[in-house]
């Protein structure tokens, strides 16, 4: 029998604080000390990527209470019963069916007489076919041409993950020749974003995807009225050259207006829709549906490991764990993401909405105050970009940060040049680790401003290269991450409220219901 608890309810988590600041993360990382933490402190994850924590503040007695926190709050129970169909999405009265789409870890799952899996097994299967008629030519543009650009219209969940996952395999498309279509996005009701995007594609050339579960999208619907009036300038029918991603009740599922639709259901966040359609079409009209087939697999044998109950053989679960710990006892207030990547320049960005839209709460999944914080603030960027921004603050500055540090040992491109002894992948890796020990252990100083307190705690995931299993693996990590956290919270991390009143709000701007304050800034933004 599950029970949902509050955290401060939990008697693991009344010994798990009694060990607040019983590791001295200077020492502990300093020397041989340090050398055996590495070698210790380090769990295999899906893909042959690493987990290594050695420079995090926990030794054995902590991992111990965050073991028995793992088993008092019941994450592997509650993480099978998701997975098996029953309704966590406690605020809408759903159930969460994002790992379902890249494979089956448990029951079957049957609603209203429909095999769950087979659902999006068929949806992905539409959407290979229709992009291999596009890159054969079956497909084509009123002149009978070959699109050459596929450009995503969505946002949110319909842009953020998509987007980040296109980047990072990019140029490893390139590199392998799979790049069949190169994809723009537009994101933003600004009119400067679409115009953006629309001035550097060929229209004539370029198929569109709308995404809208809803059909009702305020801004993606915006953003699409722009790209038909950009197609219909051009002397171009929008039907030829649009397909839309939504439900299967929307207004969008019939219309003659697009050439096919592919859907997706509110079983799936969009925030965890990137193994859906939602990510699907895009990235297989992109790449090709092989790659985005080992793009699933990958995320499906990182959802395996997340089934483990032995907490050091389930790295997402221990990530998790390891960050309630920095939140709730050690009181750290935000994590920062650091890809060690270029390809993984938009991966913060997915974070932040992946971790703060679901456990941004201040209330548990019964609507009940909780006394303690929840999800942290999520930001980052890639490195060694953000040395040159942010590690001041993280260095030097007041709040301790903890630090998500993700490497790989190749490139992808196989590019590189070799200046004063070492190569550019060499160096940006000697600067991860540089990092990694000047974070932890600091240095001393007899002018103050040059003083390093140390005992900055941070993980690195490691990897041998960034490819579509390894991406795809990376990506179901920090999604059940996210996951377990919400549960030792007591949280419904699958609901998203916080979006919805400023939408409320814009409406009535826009119909010119306002006064006061309201009707004062509509006057200003001359509305």
């Amino acid at each position: 029998m599950i029970a949902w608890k509050n955290l401060d309810k939990l008697a693991a988590y009344d010994k798990l604080t009694a060990l607040k600041n019983s590791v001295n993360l200077s020492e502990a990382m300093s020397g041989e000390n340090g050398a055996s933490r590495v070698a210790k402190y380090c769990v295999p994850m899906a893909e042959g990527l690493i987990y290594n924590f050695a420079a995090k503040a926990v030794d054995d007695e902590v991992l111990k209470a965050l073991g028995e926190l793992a088993e008092e709050a019941q994450l592997a129970e509650k993480f099978a019963a998701l997975y098996n169909g029953e309704v966590i999405n406690t605020g809408e009265k759903r159930l969460v069916l994002h790992q379902l789409t890249r494979g089956q870890l448990g029951d079957k799952v049957v609603v209203e007489g429909t095999d769950k899996r087979e659902f999006y097994l068929g949806e992905q299967k539409k959407a290979a076919a229709f992009a291999e008629k596009v890159h054969s030519g079956e497909i084509t543009n009123a002149a009978g041409e070959k699109f050459t650009t596929v450009v995503q219209i969505g946002i949110g969940g319909s842009d953020l993950g998509p987007r980040a996952m296109y980047l990072a395999l990019e140029n490893w498309a390139r590199k392998n020749r799979t790049l069949k279509l190169e994809a723009r996005f537009i994101s933003n009701v600004d009119p400067d974003d679409a115009a953006s995007v629309l001035k550097t594609i060929d229209v004539e050339h370029s198929i569109f995807v709308l995404v809208s579960k809803s059909g009702t999208t305020l801004e993606t619907l915006t953003n699409e009225s722009f790209v038909k009036d950009a197609l219909r300038n051009a002397g171009l029918d929008p039907a030829k050259h649009m397909v839309a991603v939504t439900s299967e009740t929307s207004p969008l599922a019939k219309s003659s207006d697009y050439l096919a639709a592919f859907f997706m259901d509110d079983y799936i966040g969009g925030r965890y829709s990137s193994t859906s359609c939602v990510g699907g079409v895009v990235l297989s009209l992109a790449f090709g549906p092989e790659v985005f087939a080992r793009f699933l697999a990958g995320a499906h044998e990182a959802d395996l490991t997340a089934k483990e109950t032995d907490l050091m053989k389930n790295p997402a679960m221990l990530d998790a764990l390891i960050g309630v710990y920095e939140r709730n006892v050690l009181g750290y207030p935000a994590t920062a993401v650091l890809p060690y990547s270029q390809a993984l320049n938009r991966f913060p960005a997915h974070l932040q909405q992946l971790d703060m839209e679901s456990n941004g709460k201040h209330v548990n999944r019964f609507g009940e105050p909780v006394d303690y914080p929840t999800g942290p603030i999520i930001f980052g960027e890639p490195g060694t970009n953000g040395q040159h921004s942010f590690y001041q603050l993280l260095h030097q500055g007041t709040d301790i940060v903890p630090l998500q540090f993700v490497g790989f040992r190749q490139n992808q491109t196989g590019m590189d040049v070799d200046i004063q002894g070492s190569t550019s992948q060499q160096k940006l890796c000697a600067n991860v680790v540089a990092q990694i020990m000047a974070f932890a252990c600091g240095k001393q100083d007899t002018n103050p401003n040059k003083t390093f307190e140390g005992g900055r705690p941070s993980s690195i995931i490691i990897g041998e290269q960034l490819t579509p299993e390894a991406l795809g693996a990376l990506l179901a990590h920090f999604e059940n991450k996210v996951m377990f956290q919400g549960f030792c919270w007591n949280l419904n991390s699958f609901d998203q409220e916080g979006v919805q009143l400023g939408k409320v709000l814009a409406k009535r701007v826009l119909a010119h219901e306002t006064d006061g304050a309201l009707k004062a800034f509509s006057d200003l933004l001359a509305i």
